[in-house]
């Protein structure tokens, strides 16, 4: 096996428990929109969240295979309230992100990652079809496990 098809992942699932982590978030704007994501990503994901690494809540899990041959296992959706603004692991290759986006509000993307300083910037009924969406997306389309 080549270095690279062996190496562990950095994030993995860890025992930290979610709420715990949610509570020592020190924003207070923060830590509320973690715990609204919270209940969004649970009740639409039908899944326990799970820390990931430090910082990263991960609802369902999918397993991945690159053409390099590097594979792992990564959250199938999550977030990180993180302290320059949230980080949701939400975009996917779906149709219908593009329209999402454009109808969520205030919010800027990279690659794989969409930022929103705060929930009150954008709405949460768009939001919430973007995590189901992406959340389906990965399961039926890219989970190779």
């Amino acid at each position: 096996m080549s270095a690279s098809a062996s190496s562990a992942n950095k994030t993995q699932p860890t025992a930290v428990p979610v709420e715990e982590f949610v509570a020592g978030v020190e924003h207070p704007v923060r830590r509320s929109d973690a715990e609204t994501l919270l209940e969004m990503f649970t009740r639409v994901t039908g899944e326990e969240p799970v820390m990931w690494g430090p910082s990263i809540i991960g609802f369902g899990q999918y397993h991945y295979v690159y053409d390099s041959g590097r594979q792992g296992d990564a959250p199938a959706v999550g977030f990180s309230p993180r302290k320059a603004n949230l980080t949701l692991y939400v975009l996917s290759d779906h149709p219908d992100q593009a329209d999402l986006l454009a109808r969520l509000g205030k919010h800027r993307t990279s690659v794989a990652c969409l930022y929103i300083n705060k929930l009150s910037d954008v709405d949460l009924d768009v939001l919430e079809q973007l995590v189901q969406t992406a959340y389906r997306y990965t399961k039926d389309h890219l989970d190779q496990g």
